[in-house]
């Protein structure tokens, strides 16, 4: 299937964005990534803050893309599924020597404070990721793995916030560590039967 020029720009820009942060991100870079024309850029996007507001939306799909085989497996349980979830965002951040984090979360470190516009599709692209973790969570609880007096979304936004802390620790020791400590205390302390 081709793709298309669109989605050549925003592929490419999410790639160099998820590393390299978005202010010291090009749109040229992204072009010559992407190799289309600048004028191409302005077809999409209407300047580089509607391609940055763009690319939150594509980082949501692609992050409910890469986690749908694992979360809507149906023939593992709940916190399982989690917990593999988890353990495959390991062994991705070692094939990429601990770099990279969370490309919401690195937007929203980012951008969050500078501007209302990416603060409120940030805070819509957390919601939907603790609304995914929320529903397994609830499931979870509905099959007696998890404890009915917890709170599932409290717990779920607690999941994604330890989680994107635990990223930019990762970052910083350039190892496993934080991942696989925040993987321990979540399931030997906050989700429990």
């Amino acid at each position: 299937m081709k793709t298309s020029t669109k989605n050549r720009i925003l592929e490419a820009g999410a790639e160099i964005i998820h590393l390299k942060g978005f202010y010291h991100t090009g749109i040229q870079e992204i072009l010559s990534a992407a190799a289309v024309p600048k004028g191409s850029f302005y077809n999409y996007f209407k300047n580089k803050d509607d391609f940055g507001l763009q690319l939150i939306d594509y980082f949501v799909e692609y992050y409910t893309h890469l986690s749908r085989n694992i979360l809507e497996d149906g023939t593992i349980p709940p916190l399982e599924r989690i917990r593999r979830l988890l353990e495959w965002f390991i062994e991705f951040f070692k094939s990429k020597d601990y770099a990279y984090g969370c490309p919401i979360g690195n937007l929203a470190q980012e951008m969050g404070d500078l501007s209302p516009a990416f603060r409120k599709k940030l805070k819509m692209a957390l919601g939907s990721i603790v609304d995914i973790h929320s529903r397994l969570l609830a499931k979870a609880q509905r099959e007696g793995e998890l404890s009915q007096s917890l709170d599932v979304r409290e717990a779920a936004r607690f999941l994604i916030s330890s989680w994107h802390g635990a990223l930019v620790h990762m970052k910083a020791v350039k190892g496993p560590e934080p991942l696989e400590n925040h993987i321990r205390f979540i399931f030997d302390h906050v989700l429990r039967p």
